[in-house]
């Protein structure tokens, strides 16, 4: 023990008793290798205290008075003018007390460090795992029904979607055209930049994108580029991460997923930023509909520098394209929203 050899030349004076029965004496007092030395004036040893195992009876109180841990009938007071020899036991006291084992922490640690880990598994983990869950095996009707309440929630911003009888051939030809799964298409007045892909497979996209360009490449870039974005990030994912785990389980355990909810993230909807697409992926797309670039990368920018890549694409195929839609078709699709 390094402490101990500062201590064992230390020697005080103080009063000691066998027992409740006998009178006090003074002693000597001395500290050996491992225990505490009562000696009578003589120097005749009297008892040996273990250092491991002295006990105070009035800490913070003079005198200080000891005692064998559990034995209280034989004590030791030392006076207030001992305090050199008092602070070498309590400093001798404490270095052991630290070493002795701990069961109780060790157990303590153990609860501890199981809490945090399931605790931190319920906070990080789950909430994920019941997301991707959810998503994972809701059935696609289900897909298509969330798409539908939600494209009900749009129309306060969106307004209705635009409708004429000659036109519905064209959007249907189109989306044909383009897709090989059922992906219904609409046209709505306002409320979106360009286009949004909704749970469902059901594919917005705004007027303008058929009134102002003449060509229908243009309108079928956007929506091929659309449906891009939903195989980075399926639409159902990005609408369980963006309400609560509430209702995330409610939907998993009943099927259901209250108004409130879908009101909220409709108008989250058409605020949020469009993800990006990489030009390799829009290239690898285009090229497997059969579809020319040209006119698409032109409409994202007239400059021709925002979107370099895809027109040196086009500029390096051979091979002929196909129109996404008969020129009567485009015709009776561009006058959908007047009548």
């Amino acid at each position: 023990m390094t402490a101990l050899d500062k201590y064992q030349r230390i020697e005080a004076l103080g009063l000691w008793r066998n027992d409740r029965d006998s009178q006090r004496k003074d002693v000597l007092i001395s500290i050996g290798e491992t225990t505490l030395l009562i000696s009578d004036m003589q120097d005749r040893p009297l008892a040996h205290w273990s250092l491991a195992a002295i006990e105070r009876s009035n800490p913070g109180n003079f005198p200080a008075i000891y005692h064998p841990d559990g034995d209280q009938e034989e004590s030791l007071e030392l006076n207030f003018s001992e305090k050199e020899m008092i602070d070498a036991i309590e400093k001798l006291r404490t270095v052991i007390a630290r070493r002795r084992p701990h069961p109780g922490r060790l157990r303590t640690g153990i609860f501890l460090g199981i809490f945090s880990i399931v605790f931190l598994t319920l906070v990080f983990w789950m909430p994920q795992a019941v997301r991707n869950y959810t998503a994972e095996i809701l059935p696609e009707v289900k897909h298509l029904e969330i798409g539908n309440k939600l494209f009900e929630h749009l129309k306060r911003v969106t307004g209705p979607a635009c409708e004429a009888d000659f036109s519905k051939t064209s959007l249907k030809n189109l989306s044909e055209r383009l897709f090989v799964e059922k992906t219904p298409i609409f046209i709505v007045p306002d409320g979106i930049k360009t286009t949004i892909n909704l749970p469902g497979n059901i594919l917005l996209a705004n007027r303008n994108l058929v009134e102002d360009f003449e060509d229908p490449d243009v309108l079928a870039g956007y929506l091929v580029v659309e449906k891009l974005r939903s195989k980075n990030y399926n639409p159902i994912e990005e609408l369980l991460q963006n309400i609560s785990l509430i209702s995330t389980f409610r939907l998993l355990t009943t099927g259901f997923i209250n108004d409130e909810t879908l009101m909220d993230y409709a108008d989250y909807m058409v605020t949020k930023p469009q993800g990006n697409v990489q030009s390799s992926e829009i290239i690898k797309a285009f090229n497997d509909t059969n579809l020319s670039l040209l006119p698409f990368a032109k409409a994202v920018d007239i400059t021709g520098e925002g979107s370099l890549e895809l027109i040196e694409a086009y500029e390096i195929r051979k091979s002929p394209f196909e129109t996404s839609l008969p020129d009567a078709n485009w015709v009776s699709l561009q006058n959908i929203c007047n009548n």
